[in-house]
């Protein structure tokens, strides 16, 4: 399984960003811009309380196995592999989110913070924004929980190490 790479998702930003600001340009000339939802730094928020909660969770119990404590609960190879899937996507998802609530945002900060309405919409377009960068976050501390030592104790020197010390 691939790792998240920052630039993927800073380049999926950065373009839902710009379509957005110029959607929204267009779309307000032709009538009104519909508005940003409440719900949507809520949301973003949630998820990744639900990606940070399942990484300490999952550190909780990796430490525990690794110590050997007695009543220590192993971790399904699936549910760790289901939890980055999981991180990777929302991500993705929120990096796109993002991207597109951010796009609206700088349209309506560069040309309507004057209207008491469209200040809160890009108020929550700044909140969704900074929530979809704590799902980012989350999904990079979870990924790092869950990211497997390299095999360099194999002795033969072809093991992943062994193109490092090359």
């Amino acid at each position: 399984m691939k790792q998240l790479r920052i630039g993927v998702l800073v380049g999926l930003f950065a373009v839902a960003g710009v379509v957005s600001w110029a959607g929204a340009r267009l779309w307000d000339t032709f009538g009104s811009l519909p508005s940003v939802p409440v719900a949507a730094p809520i949301v973003l928020a949630l998820i990744a309380v639900v990606l940070t909660a399942t990484a300490l969770s999952l550190r909780a119990r990796l430490r525990a196995q690794r110590e050997r404590q007695p009543d220590a609960k192993g971790v399904d190879p699936m549910v760790a592999a289901r939890a980055v899937v999981f991180g990777q996507a929302s991500a993705l998802v929120a990096a796109l989110i993002a991207g597109m609530y951010g796009g609206v945002g700088v349209f309506l900060a560069m040309e309507q913070l004057d209207v008491p309405a469209r200040r809160d919409q890009a108020f929550y377009a700044g909140g969704s924004v900074l929530a979809g960068a704590g799902v980012v976050a989350a999904a990079f501390f979870l990924e790092r929980v869950l990211k497997l030592p390299e095999d360099d104790d194999d002795g033969n020197g072809n093991g992943p190490s062994a193109a490092a010390r090359a």
